[in-house]
Parts: structure tokens; C-alpha cells; sequence
């Protein structure tokens, strides 16, 4: 007999119900990637107190509650784990079903941010406020959808069995697909999202067996379309004057330069095992803008010291590792692909958001997957664990 979601359960008699059921080799628990929950989960909680520490003296933003922020992302994390068991039940290759019903949202939601609808936040156009504090970010939900759409496309005649590869028109089909929300969330301007975005169409093309000329032609139409941004005068002036800052990190340390000169004292500070937990002067001190999420990797160098901040990074790296085993285990091109974008986008994310608190790349605005305070963000995530899980979970068992 086949139960739902397509796993067996013949063979269960009354007296191996219950947990002994739960845990047989074909169950769901037992399919699940334990290890790249547990990370996941890990850094979130992590994420909470480290979280609670930059905000709990901050009376001008927390409405005066020290616990107001750590509640708010204690409940992100609870949704995000719902949406992951929901994405694991549906099921990858469903949702692969509905791409062009997800497509068609995600771009509605960027488009409703270039209309009276959209706020600026931090100086990014990028959001729709929802009132009662809540707020959503749809450029989030557009990285999910155009890792599904493209996975669709190139793996389509793959999987079915007519190519070895995808064709050049399907290649030129599924850029199409991508571009036009690129197009869109860079006119808000939402310069850090766009970079994620190219990562995961560079991953996705990679990973799907196009030829290598698209990968490289990609790369050169990147590097043109940069200069053609900053030639264009694209770009709000306060992301011009962060990459001046990048570029020379003395240049005016209190205005400009101000974030990632209080990033860095602030990590160097916190020496091998940091100063403590709630104890760092520089995170007490409200020196470091926007700590609970663009800089929240801060709160860790200082507080935890490199203990804390390499504990941090090989969570990150445990998540990326059984990504990468999931895409290269999984028989089908459309589950590797999926799988493929997702450690792009969480590979390079995490990269530039450390990256920008060390002073090595920079500011953009990105949070740290799983960690950062954010609700739209949290949730993407915690969505595309969900996809990686339902990949692993629906792949054919070994003998």
C-alpha cells in the first residue's frame, strides 16, 4: 500500500505503529536532510538572540518593549518553518506544475512597488508597507521564482528524455524569464537583490549543462550592463557614495564610510571569545546603524568573538554542504537545478553580508540568511529549504 506523497507503508502491522512507523528507512522523517534543518534552525535561533542584543536598548525603534523585535523574529522563524513544511507536502515537482501562476505574482508583487504602494526603507524603494508594522519585500520571493521557472524551462526535454543538454533557444527563453524582474527591481533601485539574482542565474545556467559560451557571454553582458548603470546615472546617490567608501574605506569615516568603520571595530573588538553576551560596548553603545539586520553578523564578532562568528559561518557552510550533495544526488536535472540556484543564492548572500561587515565588499543592504531580522527574507528562505528537503525527500531510494 502507498500512503500519501507517494511513500510506502505496507508492512505496518498494529504492533510497529506509532514511532516505530515515524522512523522506518521509507518514512518521511527518515528521507528528510537532517543535518541542513538543523543548521538552519540553529542559525535562526542563534539569530534571535544575537537579534535581541542589538535591539533591547534601543527604545527609539522597539516601541519601547526590549522584547519586541525578539518576539517578531521568534514568530518569523515559526512561519518560515510553516512554509517549509508546507513547500516538503506540496512538493517540488507541484509547484513545478504552477511556475507560471508563481511567475505572474512575484512580478506583480515588484511591480506594485513602483507604485504609489511601494516605501523606502534605509534608502531602498523595495518595500509595501502593510501596516501594523508589518512590511514585505516582494524582490525576495522573485529569487524563488526565478530558480523554479528557469529550472522549468532547461530541464523540461532534458528530463523527458529528448536532450542531454538544453538547446540554445531554451537557454535564450529562460534568460528572458529571468531578466524581466531583474529589470524591474533594478529601476527601484534594489542594486544588492539584482547581484543575488545574477549569482542565481549564473548557478542555474552552470548547473542545468548549457554550454559554457552563455556562461561567459552572461559575464561579459554583467560587466557591460554595470558600466552602463553607473554611465546611465541609474543609481540613487547613496548607493554611488557606498561604493566610493568600498573603494577608499577612509573616505569620510562619520558619513559614508560611518557603517563599516563601526562594523569593523566592532568585530575586531571582540577578540578570540568575545567580550560577551549583551556586554559589547560597541553594540550597547549603538554605534553600528541597522544591527539587527543588514550588520547583525557584528553583534556575533563582538559578542561571541571569532568562536561566536566562525560557529556562524560553519552553520552557513553545513547548509551549502548538503545543498551541493542534495543537487548532485538527486536523478532528475530539474531537482539539480532548483537545488543549484538556491547555494548560489545563499553562498553569495551570505558571502557579500559578511563580506560588508569585514570591509571586503560593499554596503548593499543584503541580510544574512536565517539570521538577520527581516520577515519577507526569513521566509524565502525557510521556502527554499522547504524545496531542497522535498527534492531530497522525493528522490528514488536506494536499494
Amino acid at each position: 500500500m502507498t500512503g500519501a506523497r507517494g511513500f510506502s507503508v505496507s508492512g505496518y502491522g498494529p504492533e510497529r505503529a506509532g514511532w516505530t512507523r515515524v522512523f522506518a528507512r521509507d518514512s518521511l522523517a527518515r528521507r528528510l536532510d537532517w543535518p541542513i534543518l538543523l543548521a538552519s534552525l540553529a542559525l535562526s535561533v542563534l539569530g534571535s538572540v544575537l537579534v535581541y542584543s542589538a535591539t533591547r536598548n534601543r527604545t527609539e525603534i522597539n516601541q519601547g518593549d526590549q522584547y519586541y523585535f525578539l518576539i517578531r523574529h521568534l514568530m518569523n522563524t515559526g512561519i518560515g518553518l510553516a512554509l517549509m513544511i508546507g513547500t516538503v507536502w506540496i512538493g517540488h515537482r507541484t509547484l513545478r506544475n504552477a511556475v507560471p501562476i508563481l511567475y505572474g505574482l512575484s512580478l506583480l508583487g515588484v511591480l506594485l512597488v513602483l507604485t504609489p504602494l511601494g516605501s523606502t526603507v534605509n534608502g531602498a524603494h523595495s518595500w509595501i508597507v502593510l501596516g501594523g508594522g508589518f512590511s514585505l519585500q516582494p524582490s525576495e520571493f522573485v529569487k524563488i521564482t526565478i530558480i523554479l521557472g528557469m529550472a522549468m524551462l532547461l530541464a523540461t526535454r532534458v528530463d523527458a528524455g529528448d536532450r542531454t543538454y538544453p538547446d540554445h533557444r531554451t537557454v535564450l527563453q529562460s534568460l528572458g524569464l529571468a531578466a524581466v524582474p531583474i529589470l524591474i527591481v533594478l529601476l527601484m533601485p534594489d542594486l544588492g537583490s539584482v547581484m543575488v539574482m545574477v549569482i542565481i542565474v549564473l548557478g542555474v545556467l552552470l548547473a542545468s549543462g548549457a554550454s559554457n559560451r552563455w556562461v561567459f557571454g552572461l559575464l561579459g553582458a554583467g560587466a557591460f550592463g554595470a558600466i552602463s548603470v553607473w554611465q546611465l546615472h541609474i543609481l540613487d546617490e547613496y548607493q554611488i557614495n557606498r561604493f566610493a567608501a568600498f573603494a577608499n574605506p577612509s573616505l569620510d569615516p562619520a558619513g559614508v564610510g560611518y557603517n563599516t568603520n563601526q562594523a569593523r571595530i566592532a568585530i575586531g573588538s571582540g577578540g578570540l571569545a568575545g567580550s560577551g553576551l549583551f556586554h559589547g560596548s560597541q553594540t550597547t553603545g549603538q554605534f553600528v546603524p541597522e544591527q539587527q539586520t543588514d550588520f547583525v553578523f557584528t553583534v556575533a564578532g563582538e559578542e561571541l568573538g571569532f568562536v561566536g562568528a566562525g560557529l556562524i559561518i560553519l552553520l552557513l557552510g553545513v547548509v551549502l554542504w548538503r545543498a551541493c550533495r542534495i543537487a548532485r544526488e538527486t536523478t532528475e536535472l530539474y531537482g539539480t537545478i532548483v537545488a543549484a540556484g538556491i547555494v548560489a543564492w545563499f553562498a553569495f548572500q551570505a558571502f557579500e553580508n559578511i563580506g560588508m561587515t569585514l570591509g571586503i565588499m560593499p554596503v548593499t543592504g543584503l541580510p544574512l540568511p536565517f539570521v538577520s531580522y527581516g520577515g519577507t527574507s526569513m521566509f524565502a528562505v525557510w521556502v527554499a529549504v522547504g524545496l531542497l528537503q522535498s527534492i531530497r525527500v522525493q528522490r528514488p531510494m536506494s536499494a
